[in-house]
């Protein structure tokens, strides 16, 4: 049962996680959202690395879609614990660059706690 439920919240994060990096690619300006106050949305050089962004995004969303299909759930588990540690850093980033703190944990923070239960619940079943 746990592990149901595990596979399925790291189902939605894996979603997730491709479907802002997809995001990026039409609506760019959607950035801004991340939470790092005047994100320069329109400039070139920007949209770039957000496009490297992006591509990264939607390979770590697949490598959760690839681990539901073929690993363990302890293997999965052992990922989803690894993975927490991006949007940790993500925090700190926005935190860093002054940021609003209601993104930095209520955004990012918040994903990394339920990264962390996913991870969790999927080691102890």
């Amino acid at each position: 049962m746990l592990t149901n439920i595990a596979n399925v919240l790291a189902g939605l994060i894996g979603a997730g996680v491709i479907l802002m990096g997809a995001r990026a690619f039409w609506a760019p300006e959607a950035a801004a959202g991340f939470g790092i106050p005047d994100t320069p949305t329109e400039d070139s050089s920007f949209r770039a690395w957000l496009t490297v962004k992006a591509v990264r995004d939607i390979a770590s969303g697949l490598f959760i879609f690839i681990l539901l299909a073929g690993a363990t759930p302890h293997l999965l588990g052992w990922f989803m614990l690894a993975a927490a540690g991006i949007p940790v850093g993500d925090a700190l980033i926005v935190l860093r660059s002054n940021g609003p703190k209601a993104t930095a944990y209520g955004v990012h923070g918040a994903t990394a706690a339920v990264m962390l239960l996913i991870g969790v619940l999927l080691l102890v079943a």
